[in-house]
């Protein structure tokens, strides 16, 4: 059993009972059930992955080569690292059904100062994913338009790399998935169930009418780069397979979290994959991967073999399902910063909800955030620095699942992860062979986000941290309201 660290330690932990005790007179509106927590892990798992990124890996681009057919394996190594780390999410949600997901996990095991780190992490992280998503449906929007003869003006629609100046498809995209978002929890859970049901009925059909179309001769190659761009796209794709990540955050808005989260985070992922495989060998069977288009794979895909009004519902309801990448990911980095601010890291300001249950300022502040990353970056720079995030958060997880097995091994646990500690290691492993994948400029980017965010530490959230007891927030802590039913 281990001893609590110095209360003015960076490595203080915060104990589980006070979480507990904390969730209970959250705010937040308890309202999302079994169903609903596993439509928002499909919803930010499934998307542009499938529509977006694979196109893009298959292909290739400037300074990566297309991997061709074997952007399967892509996926498949992704998935592999994907599941062992969601089994580590699995146990710990059991334990812990609390907003904030792996900034809290490794606040519990690990200390304050790598719980920090992952929470400042995924501010920036969430945030850029939204803005991947929201650049990803503007090629959607812009092939939709091109089904009937309107071509938007590159300067509005593409960002510099591309020949444009600025992505309004995009930029509006985020605004509207914000507004969305900030109705309240009830309405987003609804919504995300009727839109994840429409989008996997869309890639059934895709699936199911693109077999028809499949030439076997646009397998061959099938790794026409060899493996080692199969591991970097691995890499670059790797967002599109752990959206159970930003679902874990909605932990403290299940009716039964400890129950209802482990088994949402596997049904989610084992979903998705399944559709995965299936989606990549119709895309690049019915498309030479030299043809397919980076930016909307299976519009140009079913252009190609002559049904561009197929391409055109496709781009529609690609569209809709997107959405829900989006939405998942705004939900998470909204909830991940409300925790840190509540534990006192952030101002208190930002953890205020309103009468719906929503912590409405930091979903608009994230929201205008990805508008502007939307509107100005690159896809592909905006995925690496998205992706190198997420992995360092699955590694910070993956080992703090191990060291609380051993430091608290009579902790109440819904699920108990297999084969400890071997599943979290190879999850572990996984992640920091991806993020060797990654750019040395994305590496670098990471880093500096970090300094800032270690700066913000110690002036700022070490001092008023309520787990330090001359803390000035314990003076300020109001009487915390009653959750408030939202409206029916």
């Amino acid at each position: 059993m281990s001893t609590q660290p110095n209360p003015h330690s960076v490595w203080r932990r915060k104990p589980i009972a006070e979480m507990e005790i904390e969730s209970k007179h959250s705010g937040l509106q308890k309202s999302l059930g079994l169903w609903q927590l596993t439509a928002i892990g499909v919803g930010g798992i499934i998307g542009v992955g499938i529509f977006s990124l694979a196109g893009l890996v298959a292909h290739g681009d400037d300074a990566h080569p297309g991997v061709g057919p074997a952007v399967l394996f892509s996926f498949l190594i992704a998935g592999l690292a994907s599941a062992a780390a969601a089994l580590s999410y699995a146990e710990f949600a059991g334990m812990i059904p609390r907003a904030g997901s792996a900034y809290t996990y490794g606040y519990v095991a690990l200390g304050e100062l790598i719980g920090w780190f992952i929470g400042w992490d995924l501010l920036l992280e969430y945030i850029a994913i939204v803005a991947v998503v929201a650049i990803g449906i503007s090629g959607y929007i812009n092939a939709f338009l091109a089904g009937f003869g309107v071509q938007l003006p590159d300067s509005i629609s593409a960002t510099a790399d591309s020949g444009g100046v600025v992505n309004v498809p995009a930029i509006l995209v985020c605004l509207l998935v914000t507004w969305i978002l900030a109705r309240g929890t009830k309405a987003f859970g609804r919504f995300e169930l009727v839109a994840v049901g429409i989008k996997i009925l869309l890639i059934l059909f895709i699936i199911g009418l693109g077999i028809f179309y499949i030439d076997t001769n646009n397998y061959n190659p099938f790794m026409p780069s060899g493996f080692g761009p199969v591991l970097t796209g691995a890499a670059t794709v790797f967002f599109a397979v752990f959206g159970y990540d930003a679902m874990s955050t909605a932990a403290e808005e299940a009716t039964d979290g400890k129950k209802h989260m482990p088994k949402a985070i596997i049904y989610s992922l084992v979903i998705a994959m399944l559709l995965y495989v299936a989606a990549t060998l119709v895309l690049t069977g019915m498309q030479n991967y030299k043809d397919i288009d980076p930016t909307a794979g299976f519009a140009s895909a079913f252009t190609g073999v002559g049904l561009p009004v197929v391409a055109s519902i496709i781009s529609v309801f690609a569209v809709l399902s997107i959405l829900t990448v989006m939405l998942t990911f705004l939900l998470g980095v909204s909830r991940v910063w409300f925790s840190m601010s509540r534990d006192g890291l952030l101002p208190k300001w930002f953890s205020k909800v309103d009468r719906h249950g929503t912590p409405k300022r930091v979903t608009w502040i994230a929201g205008l955030g990805s508008a502007f990353l939307a509107g100005v970056f690159p896809i592909r720079l905006v995925a690496d620095l998205t992706n190198i995030g997420i992995l360092a958060a699955f590694v910070v997880v993956c080992v703090a699942v191990i060291v609380f097995r051993y430091t608290k091994p009579d902790a109440p646990r819904t699920f108990r992860l297999p084969f400890m500690p071997v599943v979290p290691a190879i999850g572990a492993l996984f992640s920091l062979l991806l993020i060797w994948q990654l750019s040395w400029d994305t590496h670098l980017r990471f880093v500096v986000w970090l300094v800032i965010g270690l700066i913000i530490y110690f002036t700022y959230g070490r001092k008023h941290s309520l787990m330090n007891p001359e803390s000035p927030r314990h003076s300020e802590l109001d009487d915390v309201p009653e959750p408030q039913p939202g409206p029916s």
